[in-house]
């Protein structure tokens, strides 16, 4: 949900005041995400097409596919990914799957607790394992690393962006380290390359930062 709405008008200088904060390697990630062509969702046709790219990229990562909505149960039953939601949401549990190490990746929701769509949120959080400043650690990473894989897949990953609050705050310094710091991590622990491209790797430790 975005806490501020930015207006189209207002969205180009938004950018710039985000832009101008980070360091140069950080600012050339953030140009490739930050297209305001890409700040709209799909729809029709094109939405049917960005759902099925995303559900084959789950499956190269070897995430089943399960028919039914995450209200169902969960957006990750610990052995399948339930397929009818948004690409978007599909791609975010992927990067879910990447960031989890090996001792949680076949746990329900990751072991993270109830996502926004969890139909079954006192069994999610039943078998919650991590809390506190780490959960917000791996979901940020989660976040961006989702992002990223739109924008690889030429998907509109900006309103992805948007939508969880990345340019709240631009112009002030915060904001922008957060960025900086998410994506540095994302690229210690090889799951993004040197230009913040998405690699097609899990992970094998537990999440550090």
């Amino acid at each position: 949900m975005i806490l501020t709405d930015i207006t189209p008008e207002a969205l180009p200088g938004v950018i710039e005041r985000f832009a101008a904060l980070l360091e140069p390697a950080a600012r050339a990630v953030f140009r490739r995400i930050a297209d305001p062509a890409k700040a709209v969702r799909a729809e029709g046709a094109e939405a049917e097409r960005h759902h099925a790219i995303a559900c084959d990229l789950a499956r190269d990562f070897g995430m089943p596919i399960l028919p039914g909505s995450p209200t169902i149960d969960y957006a990750w039953t610990g052995q399948a990914l339930r397929r009818d939601t948004e690409a978007y949401v599909l791609l975010h549990e992927v990067a879910h799957f990447q960031l989890a190490p090996p001792g949680r990746r076949y746990a329900v929701d990751f072991g993270l607790g109830a996502g926004p769509e969890t139909g079954d949120r006192d069994g999610a959080e039943r078998a919650a394992t991590v809390f506190g400043i780490e959960r917000e650690t791996e979901e940020a990473m989660a976040s961006l690393l989702g992002v990223l894989w739109e924008i690889e897949l030429d998907q509109p990953g900006f309103a992805s962006f948007l939508d969880q609050n990345w340019l709240e705050g631009a112009g002030r310094l915060g904001p922008a380290q957060h960025f900086t710091a998410m994506l540095m991590a994302l690229r210690r622990r090889g799951l993004v390359d040197e230009d913040g491209r998405p690699v097609r790797a899990a992970s094998s430790a537990a999440i550090t930062g």
